[in-house]
């Protein structure tokens, strides 16, 4: 595939307008088992500014049978994938007609293929972020040299098809097979067009005159909970339109859940695929991720808006459309949805993404230059999702939610079916709020890393502050000190209770900002910097409200307080400002009494990242046995069948390390002295029986057994994680040789075979593959598509070898050059997580 530069996008975009894309595609290959590649023609209709000229348009096929420009045939003899097909002597108005024989994928780019092991159905979806419309159809992949579409898709007559707009006929085909017809579209960029087809599971529905489907294999249709699903989607469709000022423009809206997904969903403009794996749900779960899935639903649905109605420029501004919808999901879920606590969730999970994305080598600004799609495809991080949304929701406490809203109806009604920049935006920010905000703008989104803020605290004999300052800090390569729109709040404790009194709004500037308003003021026994967390920072506490919080965290009436609380403990053990073992014991004594369940979730998965990286490895068996021993406590007193009571078995399984909660554990599988309520149902039964395989207390032969129970694709899944994790060398030698061998994996099974190859509890035993990774992690790079070869290289990294070794193996292989930049970048990645470790692990051995 073409590595298109933004420099050739420039000039290609100066010279080309393009007027519609014609795309047939015969799909009937799908169904064969020797069916490797289908047929799509394209015709594509553009004018050049300048005739004449000569440029190239992508087709990334695995052949191309035939090409002709205005009715001239083409030599296609210099074709290749990788860097498309030549145009020479265009007219003013051109048609190029380009058949071609496209591969299936099963990396989850281009159109993905995949078989239902229940029932033998093939799916299709197509997957086009960043530049893969060209894996399916002859096209200009870049984001502004928007036009219409045109489908046509030859299918088995048991099909249904999905693209972006309705369907507008079908026909006969042959025996077996029919066509089916779109309606042309509107205006839209090639990487959120879509066609999605197979067996699929349709349920449909209406609302404020949009129809609406849902879609699922037909093999999950018993678990696809249409009525929340629609539910979510109508009440985001309202609150957009309120807000927005501007109609949803499609005449449908559908959504898609689809297997083998590798992210979360995509906003293919009216045509949305969601990560079926994470979001239909065969089991119980907990609100949280209820949450997750509404918070994902709302974020592809304001996409519509912002991403797909305008679209950036160029790549460049990725963060802009992906930063808005992450804010604007956020907002919704907690103004339109049952999920009012939202923002709890966005800090406490998504915020603390990017905190960390920001605190790596790898730190770059929320805006910066793309040279590059290569460069784009390592971008999609903890900065351009969760720090750009940061910023956004900081720039909305600056400028005010109403003007702010004002600036944006106006940027859709000057912008709509176009291509506009950040610049853009704020201009029509600036003039809806009468506010200047390039400085603002250069502050936040032209320099990396996090600001910490630092309340300085001086109280007098009388109890009350005499002097309080917030004091900004910012890292030694990073020094830049911004503006901060802060609430501090003050909390009494009373009756065991954390009440706010009072809370005042200020802008902190500079490294000392004295809070003058609360000269005088009684001390409170808790005064929190950033309340409500309306920017981002990270947050310490003074000393005296530090020793309230560590006794009284639950006190606090809102999610929101707990978790910025929560966040900065977890900020210091991270920093070596906090021994592990300390950070674990509030955990322990205070996360029983959370009532939050986003809080719950995420605060025992970074208790168990403490035990793993941070603390100092002696003592890591009493910090494991600690933790089992309070999540079994606060299990047996959780509401049976309740979320918490879940949350709470979780935590149990993973921190099951002893022969007896090992054995405890089999018992739950065999259904012997199972908490009342708790369902050991089809996803928990996987959990308990991978942490048993992972610690020598199961093998194979369980495995297959509870395979035949779930001959599903998530069973298929689950085995192959579990197989993975069975401890023995000759094993660890297998996994390894499939995922480093000349035939690309399925990503499914990629993906299944990273996660168990190197838990926890088998740091030793896959101790010899640090070597082997930066022996062979080039070739993998090289050899795979971009999504598979990043979970490779991310998820094979030796980060759970925290040693010195670890960092002088990685420092001898980014020494040698001639390495693309964004593999170095993932590997000196994981660099820094062993690096902080190191030092969290020195700071705790230093506290025993």
């Amino acid at each position: 595939m073409r590595n298109l530069t933004q420099v050739e996008a420039t000039e290609r975009a100066r010279l080309l307008e393009v007027t519609g894309y014609d795309i047939s595609l015969d799909l009937s290959s799908a169904v064969r088992a020797d069916g490797r590649t289908f047929r799509s023609v394209t015709e594509v209709r553009f004018r050049c500014a300048e005739p004449g000229t000569t440029t190239f348009i992508e087709v990334a096929a695995e052949s191309v049978r035939s090409a002709t420009l205005n009715g001239a045939p083409l030599d296609i003899s210099a074709w290749s994938a990788e860097t498309g097909l030549t145009l020479t002597g265009l007219a003013a108005e051109n048609t190029l007609l380009v058949e071609a024989e496209f591969a299936y994928s099963n990396s989850g780019q281009g159109l993905h293929r995949t078989m239902d092991p229940v029932d033998g159905e093939t799916y299709l979806y197509s997957q086009f972020e960043t530049a893969d419309a060209q894996k399916v159809y002859a096209c200009f992949d870049q984001p502004d040299l928007k036009s219409s579409y045109t489908w046509h898709a030859t299918v088995p007559e048991h099909w249904r098809v999905v693209s972006n707009m309705p369907v507008e006929r079908e026909e006969p085909a042959g025996e077996g097979l029919k066509v089916v017809h779109f309606v042309t579209s509107v205006r839209m960029s090639t990487y959120i067009t879509a066609l999605c087809a197979g067996p699929y599971h349709e349920v449909r529905d209406s609302h404020d005159g949009i129809d609406l489907g849902v879609y699922c294999r037909a093999s999950m249709a018993q678990y696809l909970d249409s009525d929340d699903l629609f539910l979510i989607t109508k009440q985001g469709f309202d609150f957009f339109h309120e807000q927005f000022g501007v109609r949803y423009p499609l005449p449908k809206y559908d959504q898609l859940w689809v297997p083998d997904f590798n992210a979360g969903a995509m906003e293919n403009f009216g045509c949305v695929t969601h990560a079926e794996g994470h979001f239909i749900f065969r089991s119980q779960v907990t609100d949280f991720e209820y949450e997750q899935r509404a918070n994902t639903i709302l974020h592809e649905l304001a996409h519509m808006w912002f991403g797909d109605l305008v679209t950036m420029r160029w790549w460049n501004d990725l963060w802009l459309n992906e930063s808005f919808a992450e804010w604007a999901s956020h907002w919704c879920n907690a103004k339109a949805t049952r999920f009012s606590d939202a923002w709890t969730t966005f800090l406490s999970i998504r915020k603390n993404w990017g905190y960390r994305q920001d605190q790596l080598s790898s730190t770059h600004p929320v805006y910066c230059e793309m040279p590059d799609l290569e460069a784009v495809e390592v971008n999609f991080d903890g900065i351009t999702y969760a720090k750009g949304a940061s910023v956004l929701k900081q720039l909305v406490a600056y400028v005010g939610e109403e003007p702010f809203l004002a600036g944006l109806r106006a940027y859709f009604d000057k912008h709509a079916w176009g291509n506009a920049t950040f610049d853009d935006l704020l201009s029509e920010l600036e003039a809806a709020s009468g506010r200047e905000l390039r400085k603002f703008a250069a502050q936040w989104l032209e320099t990396a890393q996090v600001n910490t803020l630092r309340p300085e605290v001086t109280i007098g004999d009388d109890g009350s502050y005499q002097r309080v300052v917030a004091r900004q800090e910012a890292p030694a390569g990073h020094p830049t000190l911004r503006t901060h729109r802060i609430g501090v709040g003050l909390y009494d404790l009373t009756d065991g209770r954390l009440v706010r009194r009072d809370r005042i709004e200020v802008d902190v500037t500079g490294e000392l900002t004295e809070l003058t308003d609360l000269h005088g003021v009684r001390a409170a026994d808790v005064l929190l910097l950033n309340d409500d967390d309306l920017t981002y920072t990270k947050l310490r506490l003074d000393e005296r409200s530090m020793a309230t919080v560590v006794q009284h965290i639950a006190g606090f009436e809102s999610s929101l307080p707990r978790a910025l609380c929560w966040v900065a403990a977890w900020d210091m053990v991270r920093d070596a400002e906090l021994s592990a073992r300390d950070y674990v014991a509030l955990v322990l004594a205070g996360l029983p009494g959370e009532t939050d369940i986003n809080l719950v979730t995420a605060t025992l998965r970074q208790a168990t990242t403490t035990l793993v990286h941070y603390v100092d490895p002696a003592w890591a068996p009493t910090g494991w046995a600690e933790l089992h021993r309070t999540a079994k406590a606060a299990l047996a007193a959780a509401e049976p069948g309740g979320g918490f009571q879940l949350a709470w078995a979780r935590a149990v399984i993973s921190a099951s390390r002893s022969d007896e909660s090992l054995a405890m554990l089999r018992g739950w599988l065999a259904g012997t002295d199972v908490p009342a309520g708790l369902a050991v149902d089809t996803e928990l039964r996987w959990t308990i029986l991978q942490t048993l395989v992972a610690n020598g207390a199961a093998g194979t032969e369980e495995i297959e057994a509870e395979l035949a129970g779930d001959r599903t694709s998530s069973g298929e899944r689950e085995a192959a994680y579990a197989r993975a994790l069975v401890p023995t060398a000759e094993n660890k030698a297998a996994v390894w040789a499939r995922l480093t061998g000349p035939d690309a994996l399925p990503n499914w099974l990629n993906r299944a075979l990273l996660q168990g190859f190197a838990p926890a509890v088998q740091t030793e035993l896959v101790a010899p593959y640090r070597e082997k990774y930066f022996a062979v992690v080039d070739q993998v790079w090289a050899q795979r598509d971009s999504e598979p070869a990043q979970e490779f290289v991310e998820l094979a990294y030796p980060g759970a070898q925290v040693s010195e070794e670890t960092v002088a193996a990685t420092d001898a292989w980014l020494a040698e050059e001639g390495r693309p930049a964004p593999l170095r970048r993932l590997v000196a990645e994981g660099r820094d997580a062993v690096v902080r470790a190191l030092k969290a692990r020195a700071r705790d051995a230093r506290s025993a």
